[in-house]
């Protein structure tokens, strides 16, 4: 007695085992996460540091070279790139596979202490981030008015924009993309200073002493504490233009005598475009593990609140994000899914010629296909293109184990046995060979899932995706589809038209392959001849062929890099950003555009 009898003589038991297949699959492909390819924890660490006025050699020189001296000893990097930049140095370390980005971070954080006495003093502490380290962020969300200057912007998009997108689950930075720090801005007259006798110096001591934050604390009474608010700071450029530079007896040197005071920008060595009209960005950068597809969602749900509270004048977009790409993909992927079931079940209908055959074997392509998505929540594997095209593939290989299921009871049933007991010696018959056939194709694909490096990262759930599908079909095809047979098949006489037809052409076809069998048989030296040339073609054929990790797609954007002479200034950079956004724009299939100016520095964008 096998152990499929069991399932034959109590069908309840197979449909409970059938059941508990799809309810789990079914609730653990409601939860799988989506991305577009299988998670890889492929990180950069960036260390940003400022030293206002220096050249891009005292940069590289005293800046750069220290930093990545003592932060190239960190483990885990696969290799550094800097660059030097009027007053900018940025260092970006590219870390190893699936490195854990935080340990890195860690033991670069630590080195960098180690030589920071060793930096400039007037250059600012390095700054560290962490990111994905993929070549751009995955969304760029733009601000633009008329009305509002591009510092004014800035300010507001600082305050009121970019701690929400940052709470965003899963972004690890919402980078201010061409902005322009809001700042008091004095311009001195070296002429006027000359005929008073003062000093550059001169002038940012007056400032430090008569601008500055106090905390001047609280007076405490018998039964009361008042806090003491002491106006130590200048807010207004009325206030700046009226403070006192130096006194001599009545005579009054202020700050508006020598110098033009205006509120403007820290610094003007970036700028923004979208649609050519001056704007703001907010680059959203995504964590090692977060989810594109989320975060972009997670914005647009943001979106109506961020229009209601924007100033009066003021619009967003978001000219550029990946989630739209990613999405598409995914759909034309589940519609391949679709297609190909469509096939598999027309095929399997033409060969099998009645529906209460072709029944059996359908049933198998959805409950192997939801049953290897509870296998891929089990493993942590998540919804992405090789998944979904390991489920593709599998369409055509789980049905195999219950058509030979079906066949082998059918033919019982051809010989004149009643559809039950033929079920019982038909499965009986086939579990060696239908699990041999399940373990085998189960162990083609497992040696892709135990690759190494890059390719095996990315390939490991397309394997275990495919073997998990041919070994939940497997477990149907000996459980529910011999309780499928002994109550939907029939005998012979009572098929179908289309059956005979489809069984009287089978026969004429097997009949000629025949034929053509015993004639290849007579002339074996010419197919032995036939047969090495195709083998031996194979080396030329593999050699010959273009290698690549993965095809081509295109996905409707263009991403341009530009890096002009190092005393290229802001407006040099401009200039050439409009004349490329004007050559994009000039193609009738453009929609939007974007730019961020001066990033590296002045001569980048």
């Amino acid at each position: 007695m096998s152990f499929t009898d069991t399932f034959i003589r109590r069908p309840i038991l197979a449909l409970v085992v059938s059941t508990l297949i799809l309810l789990t699959g079914a609730a653990s492909l409601l939860n799988l996460p989506v991305r577009q390819f299988p998670f890889t924890e492929n990180a950069t660490i960036s260390i940003t540091t400022s030293y206002p006025g220096g050249s891009p050699d005292l940069m590289q020189g005293f800046v750069t070279q220290p930093i990545a001296q003592a932060i190239s000893t960190a483990e885990g990097i696969e290799y550094l790139t800097s660059s030097s930049s009027q007053g900018s140095s940025v260092i970006n370390a590219r870390l190893k596979l699936n490195v854990d980005a935080n340990i890195a971070m860690t033991q670069i954080m630590a080195k960098l202490n180690e030589v920071k006495y060793r930096l400039p003093p007037e250059a600012t502490d390095p700054v560290i981030s962490k990111s994905t380290g993929d070549p751009s962020s995955i969304a760029y969300i733009g601000f633009a008015s008329q009305q509002l200057s591009i510092p004014q912007i800035t300010d507001y998009v600082t305050r009121a924009v970019q701690p929400l997108i940052a709470s965003i689950d899963g972004v690890a930075e919402a980078r201010v993309a061409g902005g322009q720090t809001m700042a008091m801005r004095i311009w001195l007259d070296p002429a006027q200073m000359a005929a008073r006798g003062l000093t550059a110096d001169a002038v940012a001591q007056a400032i430090r002493s008569n601008s500055f934050q106090s905390a001047p604390g609280q007076a405490k009474g018998l039964l009361v504490v008042t806090n003491i608010e002491a106006n130590t700071d200048l807010i207004s450029v009325a206030e700046f233009r009226d403070m006192v530079v130096r006194a001599d007896g009545d005579r009054l040197v202020r700050l508006g005598d020598i110098a033009t005071i205006e509120l403007g920008a820290q610094s003007y060595d970036q700028s923004g475009l979208m649609n050519g009209e001056p704007a703001v960005y907010i680059a959203v950068n995504a964590t090692p593990i977060g989810n594109p597809l989320e975060i972009v969602r997670d914005i647009r749900a943001m979106w109506p609140k961020l229009e209601r509270n924007l100033p009066a004048g003021m619009h967003i977009d978001m000219p550029f994000e990946v989630a739209r790409f990613v999405q598409a993909s995914i759909d034309e992927v589940i519609k391949t899914l679709l297609e190909a079931c469509a096939i598999v079940v027309l095929v399997i209908f033409l060969f099998l010629g009645s529906p209460r055959s072709v029944v059996i074997p359908i049933v198998t392509i959805p409950l192997s296909l939801i049953g290897a998505a509870g296998l891929m929540m089990a493993f942590g594997f998540s919804l992405n293109l090789l998944t979904l095209l390991a489920m593709v593939m599998a369409i055509g290989l789980v049905v195999d184990d219950a058509i030979v299921v079906v066949e082998n009871v059918h033919r019982h049933i051809e010989e004149g046995t009643a559809p039950l007991p033929a079920a019982l010696e038909g499965a009986r018959e086939i579990v060696g060979p239908v699990i041999a056939m399940t373990l085998t194709l189960a162990a083609v694909y497992t040696p892709i899932g135990i690759m190494g490096g890059l390719t095996g990262a990315l390939f490991q759930e397309f394997a275990f995706t495919l073997a998990g599908a041919v070994i939940v079909s497997g477990v149907v095809a000996l459980t529910l589809s011999p309780v499928m047979c002994a109550l939907l098949l029939k005998p012979d006489s009572q098929q179908g038209r289309f059956a005979l037809w489809v069984d009287r052409h089978f026969a004429r076809l097997v009949a000629g392959y025949g034929r053509m069998l015993d004639n290849s048989l007579n002339y074996r030296p010419v197919t032995l001849l036939f047969a090495a040339a195709v083998v031996v073609s194979i080396v030329f054929l593999y050699l010959g062929s273009q290698r690549e990790l993965a095809p081509p797609e295109d996905q409707g954007t263009l991403l341009t890099s530009i890096k002009g002479p190092q005393y290229a200034n802001i407006d040099y950079t401009d200039a050439y950003v409009a004349r490329l956004i004007e050559t994009f724009h000039s193609f009738p299939e453009a929609v939007s555009s974007f730019a961020v100016t001066g990033e590296p520095g002045p001569n980048g964008a």
